[in-house]
């Protein structure tokens, strides 16, 4: 289930841009947490907010979409890319279109 969230593992707090993503992210997969709940360094995937493949395609879609970064299914990099909120927010931040 990917309801549960584990909020103490992380004392990290969100940038403003961490937010801004994890705001999209309950938005985009309509998670039934709040972006202060998404601890920036906790896992996406199994452990953490416990996404499937399913939500990484979401996630590529608002990504590519409000961002112009494109994340490809193919990329040996993914599993580094998807595997925390600040990871993401990292390759975004580094790949993102101006505008």
């Amino acid at each position: 289930m990917r309801h549960a969230v584990n909020t103490t593992r992380s004392t990290t707090i969100q940038t403003p841009f961490e937010h801004e993503v994890a705001e999209r992210l309950v938005a985009a997969l309509q998670l039934e947490v709040t972006a202060e709940e998404i601890a920036p360094e906790a896992p996406l995937f199994g452990e953490g907010l416990g996404l499937d493949s399913i939500d990484a395609l979401e996630i590529a879609l608002f990504v590519g979409r409000d961002y112009g970064v494109a994340l490809r299914s193919e990329d040996p990099d993914n599993k580094k890319i998807f595997s925390s909120l600040r990871s993401l927010c990292a390759f975004v931040q580094a790949n993102r279109t101006a505008g």
